[in-house]
């Protein structure tokens, strides 16, 4: 029978602390980026030229149909070769999880905006407010509460996506509990308590998430 010990494990705990930093910021800053890209391929969607709306759909459906973790290889390995210059595994994993998270946002915040009565639009026009005042003042606060439940469980996934730049060796915190395991041989600690972190750093999002749905509902 397997016996647990997670005293050596633990000596390493500044470790873990560090790959939960790391983490931490990548995915901050990664939603930071994405919410720019995405609000900006949104509004290309919804344009009225032809080719800005053809362009964002082909970055979208690019991003939302191909596998994070070949992404994140292909900006690593394959990018440099093309460009010619070299770009670094932290530039590399924070470039690829902003757009491939923006693609999602762009999603949900067209929707969100979609979801407004297009007569309430036509409304402050007709009482001649502009177009960018109707969409600052009218549209977007009633789309920002359709889309926030939506907007939180992806970033929510967005977080735990952050564990794929292990295979480009960002220390975040599955890179990091690589190399506990590698110095302590504890396998099932290491992981076990990696997982334990993620739950703690998820679920109180996960809760926020479940919040706003409920009361969503209960406005509805």
């Amino acid at each position: 029978m397997y016996h647990w010990d997670f005293y050596a494990v633990l000596q390493s705990f500044d470790l873990f602390l560090w790959g939960m930093w790391a983490t931490f910021l990548y995915t901050v800053g990664s939603i930071a980026f994405g919410i720019v890209i995405g609000l900006a391929s949104c509004f290309a969607r919804l344009s009225n030229y032809r080719l800005l709306r053809l362009v964002a759909r082909v970055y979208q459906e690019l991003f939302r149909c191909t596998p994070l973790l070949v992404q994140i290889l292909w900006a690593y390995y394959a990018l440099p070769m093309l460009l010619g210059i070299n770009i670094s595994n932290t530039t590399a994993g924070l470039m690829t999880l902003s757009l491939y998270v923006g693609s999602f946002y762009a999603e949900i915040f067209r929707g969100g905006i979609l979801a407004v009565d297009r007569g309430q639009t036509e409304a402050a026009l007709a009482v001649g407010m502009s177009g960018r005042q109707t969409m600052r003042h009218i549209i977007m606060p009633q789309a920002i509460k359709n889309m926030l439940p939506a907007f939180i469980n992806q970033s929510v996934i967005q977080l735990k996506n952050t564990s794929l730049l292990y295979a480009i060796s960002v220390a975040e915190l599955t890179y990091m509990t690589s190399e506990v395991n590698a110095q302590t041989y504890r396998p099932l600690e290491s992981y076990t308590l990696a997982g334990i972190l993620y739950f703690a750093m998820l679920f109180p999002l996960t809760q926020i998430a479940d919040h706003y749905e409920r009361r969503m509902r209960r406005h509805d």
